[in-house]
């Protein structure tokens, strides 16, 4: 099974991965990670050398390689990925792969994000936690029709990674 982790940014789809990963005994793939390894360049430096749809194009090609993968595989997706293209048809068609929506309400990913914005490179440059939560409510409402396509949601407002984990686990299982 290929259990693919989508969500806004903030919404732990990387660290709830890890966790969730061990705790199956499952491989873990971050998209972006394996985008990066397989450009030979960041994320940040594919979209300023080669631009955005390059960027897009190359995701949904290695999104569809690696959803033919055979092993157990957590796959955790950019916040974009499944707005782009056919993305989350492509995931909803696969059969051997359950999609699960880490989904955060606005103020919660507004308050985490504006903590650690230094960190991503898309916010870093805002400068007030009312203008993030623009920004944010702006993507989420942009996004949430894709999101909301996904066959497990799992609400992560205030909760510990670990009970995110143990959520998703009760879903599939």
């Amino acid at each position: 099974m290929i259990i693919v982790l989508i969500g806004y940014m903030g919404s732990g789809k990387s660290s709830v991965g890890k966790i969730l990963a061990k705790k199956l005994n499952y491989n873990l793939i971050d998209l972006d990670d394996f985008i990066e390894a397989k450009e030979n360049a960041t994320v940040s430096e594919i979209f300023k050398t080669k631009g955005e749809i390059y960027f897009r194009k190359k995701e949904t090609e290695y999104l569809k390689a690696l959803l033919q993968l055979k092993e157990n595989t957590i796959l955790s997706l950019g916040g974009g990925t499944p707005c782009y293209g056919n993305n989350m048809d492509v995931i909803l068609n696969t059969e051997h792969a359950t999609s699960i929506y880490l989904k955060g309400s606005l103020s919660f990913l507004s308050k985490k994000l504006f903590k650690k914005k230094a960190k991503r490179p898309l916010i870093a440059h805002i400068e007030t936690e009312t203008l993030l939560k623009d920004f944010i409510a702006k993507h989420l409402f942009e996004r949430s029709q894709f999101y909301n396509k996904a066959q497990i949601h799992i609400v992560t407002d205030h909760k510990e990674k670990s009970e995110i984990v143990e959520d998703i686990i009760l879903a599939l299982f």
